[in-house]
This record gives C-alpha cells, structure tokens and sequence, in this order.
C-alpha cells in the first residue's frame, strides 16, 4: 500500500477499492514501512470501509496489528447512520493508565526500593488470571457497574479528586448490567483490584524533565517528584463482555460484506448496537474502579514501608484515561456539530483547554495524556489540544506499540538476563509469568521518545514531562 507524504508526521492512504474514506497515518518517517506497520495498513483501510464512517479512518505512530482495527486506530461514525464495532473497542474494554502524584523525591525511596517493589508485587494481585484483592457480591459488582468511581469513593478507595480527575467522571452513565452474561458476572466477581498480565504494569516513576513549567505545575508535577503509574483495564469481565457480543453479532451478520470477519458490527441505533454500547459501558466503569482501588492500595504500601502517613505522601491522582472505548461525543464535521461514536482502540483522548467534558482544574490546560512507554525507557505526559479536535476528534497516541510480537520478543531474549539489564538502569523489577520479561523487554516496543515527538510535532497533544521508571511490577 503506497502512502503519501503530508508533512513531516502525516501521511495519507489513498481510498482504493471498498475505501469509503482514506487512512490518515501519524508518525516519522523512520516509523514507516515495518512488516507489522504492512499489517497494520491493511487494517487501516478495512476500517475505512465500514457504513457511516466519516473523514478518514486513523492510525496513531504507536501503530500495530490488532483485532481487526490496528491497535493504535481511531475512527468516527455518524451516531444516527453509523455501526459500533466491537472490534474497535477491543477484548480488554476501558484498558487505561492511572498517574498519581506524590510529595516524595528519589532521595526519599531510593534506600528502600527494593522494600516498595517486593510489597507492590506481594499487595497488587497481578497476572492471567489472578483474583483480585477486593471481594464482592453479585449485588455489590452491579452497583460499581452503574456507579463506577463513585462506588470506589463511597467505600473507602479514594476522594472526590479521583471523580473530577477521570475521563467522564469514571462513570458512563448508560451501563446496564442488566445485559450481561452469568459468565461475565463471574469472571467480574474474582477479579477487581487484580492488574492482569502482559504489558499490564505497576511503576514507581521519578519526573525527569518538564517541557512546559507552567502546565506541569496545574498538574502537580516538578522535576525529581516521585509518581505513581498503573495500566490495567476490565480483567477478564471486559473480554467476556466483548467475547459475548461478538459471538451474537456474527450470527446476525452478512459475512460477505464484512473486509474481515473480526469488524462484526452492528448500526449503532440497533437494539443490537444499544446493547453492546450499555454493556460496554459497564466494562469501561469496572476498570475506572479497578484502576482507583489498585491505585490505593498502592498509596497504602508506600505509606508503609516508609513508615509515613497519608499527609506526607499527598498522594493524589493527576489523571486517569482509557484507551479502549467507544464513546458517544460532539465534534465538528464539515462546519456542522454532529453527533458521533468515536472509537479509539489504544488511542487517548486528547481534548483541548476550554473544553467542556475536561474537569475545572484542566480548563486552562487542556486534558492531561499519559502515554506509558517500554519499562526501560521512560513514560510522558501531554496536553490535550485544539488541533486534536480539528484534525483526529480528539484522539492521540497511547503509548510505544509493538516492533515485535511476542514470540519473535521471546526468541529474540534468549540468552538475555532482561531483569540485570534492567537493573543496571537503576530499575527494580518483579514479574509473574515466566515469558513476561521476554515478551516485554524493551526492544519489543517503539522508542516512546520518538512515538511523542511525533504527536507532539503533528500539534495532536503537547509535551509536558518525561518521567523515568525505577521500580516497575508487571503481570
């Protein structure tokens, strides 16, 4: 598939064939033309396909196969004539990353790094399968299906900041629980407050940069600050959810009109589409609580092993955003304010300053974005911007994006000690699994720095901090 060149950091494929709008492809040109980016493209342009879709279907630079949109994609389709598409949310529903701020320095954690990480991974349930540290009834896990981070305030998990700080207040508020299987009811039931396996983490983090001083401070952030970072989403409620959907919507579909069974959709205005988006709602709400109640038993292990209280962490949540969702948004479509659903499958929101669905404390800044990198390399945080809104409904990157699959990641580390490597880096590391590390070692994963600068240069969010890892749990 031939791309044309836009400017430094764009890049359009060309409507051929089914197209009914192009690809819009974001990332350098050292970025371009990778076999797993070859995969991708194809996936681009069956997205482009589908009823209703409008501008163009979107890739960010951290772009890579996924279940049938690329991981990476975003696309926008008219709410009155459009499809939702399971596919286009993904298995891991409302998967996200949570950043917290703390009052600690490095100096502050260094002597006792090793304490922190051992606790992080003894305390955070984490890897396939793993039953979460919070039980519930069935009563009890419909409640935080219709409440969402309202229901982890409520009971102790967090404060009224933590509502404010999340997209959409943590709370779609058209779950229906009411819709889901028996199965994903049980598989909810074991597992909140579990982090999950594969490129699911917990990080203790130091800020090592600041870009932009005045921003950073609205968000609470200075140079040698240690910070909080996890990235989990829905467990093994949101895969059922997903999994259930789309096994009933295939039975219903013309398959010959389908560019690849794995884009099953149905008109969003469908009972069959209203369905899945109230049940998706539903995921998406059970990993805002999820996130907060990981988040805080984090907070109670610092305040633990360094044997201080709550007032001298000052712990506080900066952000938390979801990359796996389809939500319904106004944006502006040829000079018209239209009604649409907007998928972003491992994309982020990046809204601007002065926007009315980001929180007061952001007005002036626009929506924090957290893009995690590989865990050798560093994570960023951004700004939402106007541009976003103009050019990608208001979409941006979500973190590095896979180079490597996980078996070429495997074969490519043996012989390979990833933890010592790690560690000569001044990075603690626990992992549960033993393919974890190989699967995601550094090398697996683009350089984030070069994923960011690419949004950054496109003008679709804005720099604003580099943090560096120095203890990191994975599943």
């Amino acid at each position: 598939m031939e791309l044309k060149q836009m400017n430094e950091y764009v890049w359009e494929l060309p409507k051929t064939g089914d197209m009914r709008v192009p690809g819009i492809i974001y990332g350098h040109k050292s970025m371009i033309g990778s076999p797993m980016q070859k995969e991708a493209l194809k996936q681009v342009a069956n997205v482009a396909s589908l009823p209703g879709i409008l501008k163009a279907s979107y890739a960010m630079p951290d772009m890579h196969p996924g279940y049938g949109f690329p991981i990476g994609g975003v696309a926008a389709f008219d709410w009155e004539t459009g499809i939702i598409c399971p596919g286009g949310v993904g298995y891991d529903i409302n998967c996200g990353v949570s950043l917290a701020s703390t009052c600690l320095t490095e100096d502050d954690v260094k002597k006792k790094i090793e304490q922190i990480v051992d606790s992080f991974y003894s305390h955070i349930p984490c890897g396939i399968g793993s039953g979460g540290c919070v039980k519930i009834s069935v009563k009890e896990e419909k409640d935080i299906l219709k409440k969402g981070v309202m229901w982890a305030v409520e009971h102790g998990f967090g404060e009224d900041n933590d509502i404010e700080c999340t997209e959409e207040n943590g709370r779609m508020q058209n779950a229906d629980p009411k819709l889901l299987s028996e199965k994903a009811l049980k598989r909810g039931g074991k597992q909140l407050g579990s982090l999950g396996g594969g490129n699911h983490f917990l990080e203790l983090d130091v800020v090592e940069d600041i870009y932009d001083y005045k921003i950073a401070e609205t968000f609470g952030l200075y140079e040698g600050q240690v910070a909080v970072m996890l990235h989990s989403g829905s467990r093994g409620f949101g895969y059922q959810v997903c999994d259930d959907f789309l096994r009933s919507m295939i039975k219903d579909a013309d398959k010959a009109r389908l560019p690849d069974r794995q884009l099953v959709y149905a008109r969003i205005k469908s009972e069959q589409g209203i369905k899945y988006y109230n049940a998706m709602a539903c995921a998406a709400n059970y990993a805002w609580v999820n996130r907060r109640i990981l988040m805080h038993r984090a907070g109670e292990v610092l305040q633990k092993v360094l044997g201080i209280g709550q007032r001298t962490l000052d712990m506080k949540l900066v952000y938390d955003v979801c990359h796996n969702i389809a939500k319904k948004e106004t944006h502006v479509s040829e000079g018209k304010k239209v009604e649409l659903c907007v998928h972003r499958k491992g994309a982020t929101r990046s809204f601007p300053p002065g926007h009315k669905a980001v929180c007061s404390k952001y007005q002036s800044t626009g929506q924090p974005v957290i893009i995690p990198g590989d865990m050798g390399r560093g994570s960023y945080v951004l700004a939402g911007t106007q541009k976003a809104m103009e050019q990608t409904f208001g979409s941006t990157c979500h973190g590095a994006g896979r180079v490597l699959s996980r078996n070429a990641a495997k074969k490519k580390s043996k012989g390979k000690a990833i933890y010592q490597e790690l560690e000569q880096k001044g990075i603690s590391v626990r992992w549960r699994g033993r393919a974890t590390l190989a699967e995601e070692m550094p090398e697996a994963y683009k350089d984030i720095s070069q994923i960011v600068a690419a949004v950054h240069g496109a003008g679709i969010s804005k720099k604003i901090a580099k943090l560096r890892p120095i203890a990191v749990v994975k599943g």
